[in-house]
Parts: structure tokens; sequence; C-alpha cells
């Protein structure tokens, strides 16, 4: 009980805590979501290209979890194409907001950007996954454990196992799976048990060593030193954002 209380529920406590004492997007509403103009116009920008965020979301789920989306567009596009998938409607959305945008006034973090022939030969792949994609119905989407937000970009991931990354570890709902898993990690370098997303077990080059209790992680980043603890995701070396070229 005390591992219990001193892995999971202490950290959420404090991320509780300083929530509530910042002036962090409370309303969906006034939050700013305009592009924050890091990627360049996509005209500008002749090769293809891959991008992965993760924004802290608003309201009370910022404690919790991270909001995650996909941007690509192919050689010589003229426009950015971004995925998400929201709570309400159809889960899927398409260009529902700036390719770099704010996520309720959030500065996104990039979790992997890849460029030129290797992001041409992702992004096929990767717009079959979002065309196949189990959960894109209405009523499909479930906040926890999932599939959510980071339902969805985990299997955009699995997709394209080569980018050798994962989301966050407060990326909630990344670890749903629909029954009982046992196999490789979406990275492909490590194992991973797994029971609905809401318990969970993985050891890996990438992921490194997790525990997943009630969609929560806590663990060891053993490749870029850090520990993983629910609401605050990693503590320690910056994670470099992932390229096909990275291993």
């Amino acid at each position: 009980m005390l591992i219990i209380f001193a892995l999971f529920l202490a950290p959420l406590i404090a991320r509780a805590a300083l929530y509530w004492m910042s002036s962090d997007g409370r309303s969906w509403r006034t939050a700013d979501w305009s592009s924050t103009g890091t990627l360049p116009k996509a005209a500008d920008y002749a090769p293809a290209r891959l991008v992965i965020y993760s924004g802290t979301t608003g309201a009370w789920k910022g404690i919790f979890s991270v909001h995650s989306w996909v941007v690509l567009k192919r050689a010589n596009a003229r426009t950015w194409t971004r995925f998400d998938v929201v709570g309400w409607g159809t889960p899927v959305r398409t260009n529902g907001w700036p390719a770099d945008g704010r996520w309720y006034g959030n500065m996104p973090e990039v979790i992997a950007d890849v460029s030129g022939a290797q992001a041409e030969a992702m992004i096929p792949k990767i717009e079959a996954a979002v065309r196949d994609y189990t959960y894109r119905n209405a009523g499909d989407y479930r906040i926890w454990p999932g599939p959510n937000s980071n339902s969805f970009t985990a299997a955009v991931l699995r997709a394209v196992p080569e980018l050798r990354t994962t989301l966050p570890p407060n990326a909630v709902g990344r670890d749903f799976r629909d029954g009982f898993y046992a196999g490789y990690t979406d990275s492909g370098t490590g194992v991973e048990l797994n029971l609905y997303g809401l318990a969970a077990l993985k050891a890996g080059w990438v992921e490194g060593v997790e525990v997943n209790l009630l969609g929560l992680v806590a663990g060891l980043d053993l490749r870029h030193p850090a520990v993983k603890l629910p609401g605050f995701g990693r503590i320690g070396f910056d994670l470099p954002v992932a390229t096909a070229a990275t291993r």
C-alpha cells in the first residue's frame, strides 16, 4: 500500500496542488488554440514530413494527462494534414485546429519529427492506420481507460514501429487494449503484458521499465535516464525528438 501511494497517488496529489495554484487553461471557450508558428507554411516546405505532438490538456484532465495528435504532409503538398480524436461527435477529426496549434493554451511538445524519404515511406502506413482505426464511430470514444485521443495516436505509432518512439507516460489511454495482450511493445524494442490498459507491465529499450495501474504509469527510462510518474510524465534528462534515423 505504501508503494502504491508513493508511486501512484502522491504524484497525483502533488500535480493537483500545482494545477490549482497555476493559471493553466480551465475553459475550452477561452483557451488559446492558435498556431505556435513552429511549422513552416506547407507550400514553403517541399519534402514530406511527419510530426507527432502532445500537449497538456485543460481543466481537471490536465492533472492526469496530455492530448496527442498526428501531423503530416506528402512531398510538395500545399497544406498540412492534422489528425486528432476527440470525445464528441465523430471521434476522428481532420484539420480541426492549426497543425502546430496550442492545446488549451499550452505549448505542444514534439514527440517525433521525420522528413524526406523516410517520412514519405511512413505516410501511407499512417494514412491506412487512420482510415482503419477501429474506434472511429460516434459513441466509441471513452475518456478512461480508452479508447481516447492517446489510444488513437498509439495505434498510429504501432503502424510505424521503425520510428522507435512512444507517447509520454502521462498520455492516459495510450496503453488501451481491447482485452489481454502479450507481445512486443509499440516500438518493437521490448515486451509487454497488458489487460485492457488497466494493468500492464513493459520492459524495452525505448519504453524502459513501466508499471501501469488503472491507466497511471510509473517507471524508469534507462536509455535517457528519467523517472516516470503519474501526472508529471518524465522527470530527468530531456527525451530527444525521435526520427527514423534515431536509435
